[in-house]
């Protein structure tokens, strides 16, 4: 994994992890999705100092082949997004229980409103 792809890596596992979203049965998954990150910000990389449109040896245009990685990389990266919950489409259809240990604090001013009859 290259530089990119173990930093997006250490950046979502907290994040993942503080919203009690990943376990270690996830590292397969989210693997893939840092190493297709770590692709598609290397290629992009690469676009910028040459351009989408390169021109061949005899003046004839091409595509730069690192235009295909991007997008390729691009769609890899949507389609694991969407599997962690991380687009907000995706963390629309979520449903994390609340903790119900403790009443929320809505909770505790309405009882202390209403007297406490419950």
């Amino acid at each position: 994994m290259n530089e990119a792809g173990k930093a997006e890596w250490n950046r979502v596992v907290k994040l993942l992890l503080d919203l009690e979203l990943y376990t270690e049965m996830d590292q397969a998954a989210l693997a893939l999705y840092c190493q297709a990150w770590g692709r598609w910000v290397h290629a992009e990389k690469e676009l910028e100092k040459k351009g989408e449109v390169l021109e061949g040896g005899q003046g004839g245009l091409y595509q730069n082949p690192w235009l295909h990685v991007a997008n390729r990389s691009w769609e890899q990266l949507r389609k694991v997004l969407v599997e962690f919950g991380l687009s907000p489409s995706a963390r629309e259809r979520l449903h994390v229980e609340p903790d119900d240990e403790e009443p929320s604090l809505a909770e505790q001013l309405f009882e202390m409103v209403s007297g406490g009859d419950g």
